[in-house]
């Protein structure tokens, strides 16, 4: 497999799917991507560009889905989720219609365009609304899988994408009905990362075992709502857990582990790291890069390995 992005993986894939399934639309709402280009050139009448109408998209989209049709509304996440919101609620979800929502841009992908294009409370938004499925990509792999996901079922879906190159980190075939996916052996303390912080995850457990022979065990939780009990399964050994995002506290990936547990009544310790935005979105102006960013909120490298191991 060809190294490239999740959002390319993702769009080749639909490439594939759409050639021999004629029910397949794409509504971007002015965005493109570079394995798109083959796609409208050689697929004019499923390639729908509404412009800069992320609301529109949405709404085009749901009558495509009530005429039959598999959509997938397109657009940089903070846009194709938080500005069309109110469509969201009452159309895919309140209507339970068969659109695929995909964007672009999760976390601080689009750093240098400062906190109006970062994404990072999309998740906390969308997990409020009935009957969505929340998948949340981690490489190239997983995207491309998603891509056959995207247009299968009945049910809404969002699906968030990087646009950075991230090394492939399933060795093993990905139940995607659990939602989650082990990626190292698990022990006393684990971390449950989601999207472009597992591999930081993974890096994190591979020094914690190289400098002090620990085991940490890696979690990736790719979706919400995902298969509780089976997760909860692997958990009741833990003693303490620590959940890693790019995406702010406040009812994204680490607040949904605390009330699966809380309400599984599982007793054990969990640390949440992710962006605390109290006060505000000034440490998004640092125009430093990504990991600069991260490091303003302690969820880079050198700042999670040393978290774990105070943790530890």
């Amino acid at each position: 497999m060809k190294t490239q992005s999740m959002r390319d993986a993702f769009w080749d894939r639909i490439y594939e799917l759409a050639q021999t399934d004629r029910d397949i639309v794409i509504v971007s709402a002015d965005l493109g991507a570079p394995s798109l280009d083959k796609f409208k050139e050689d697929m004019p009448d499923q390639f729908i560009n509404v412009g800069i109408a992320e609301q529109n998209a949405i709404l085009v989209a749901s009558g495509l889905a009530l005429a039959g049709k598999k959509p997938l509304a397109y657009a940089i996440t903070q846009f194709i989720t938080l500005r069309c919101y109110e469509q969201i609620r009452i159309y895919p979800c309140g209507m339970d219609l068969p659109i695929s929502i995909v964007g672009v841009g999760a976390g601080s992908c689009y750093w240098e365009s400062g906190p109006t294009h970062q994404c990072i409370e999309d998740v906390s938004a969308i997990r409020l609304l009935p009957k969505v499925d929340i998948y949340n990509s981690s490489d190239q792999v997983m995207a491309r899988d998603l891509a056959d996901i995207a247009v299968n079922g009945k049910s809404p879906k969002f699906i968030r994408l990087d646009r950075e190159l991230i090394c492939d980190l399933h060795e093993n075939t990905i139940n995607y009905d659990d939602g989650f996916d082990v990626l190292t052996q698990l022990g006393r303390i684990n971390i449950l990362a989601t999207g472009n912080m597992v591999k930081l995850a993974k890096d994190v457990s591979q020094r914690i075992k190289e400098e002090n022979g620990i085991t940490v065990g890696v979690i990736d939780v790719f979706k919400i709502p995902l298969a509780q009990e089976r997760l909860i399964a692997l958990l009741k050994t833990t003693s303490r857990i620590i959940t890693l995002e790019e995406h702010v506290l406040s009812g994204g990936m680490g607040s949904y582990i605390l009330e699966m547990l809380s309400d599984a009544e599982i007793d054990v310790k969990i640390k949440r790291l992710g962006y605390d935005t109290r006060n505000g979105y000034s440490k998004f102006y640092n125009y430093g890069g990504r990991e600069a960013i991260r490091g303003e909120f302690g969820i880079d490298l050198e700042s999670v390995t040393t978290r774990v191991k105070m943790y530890i």
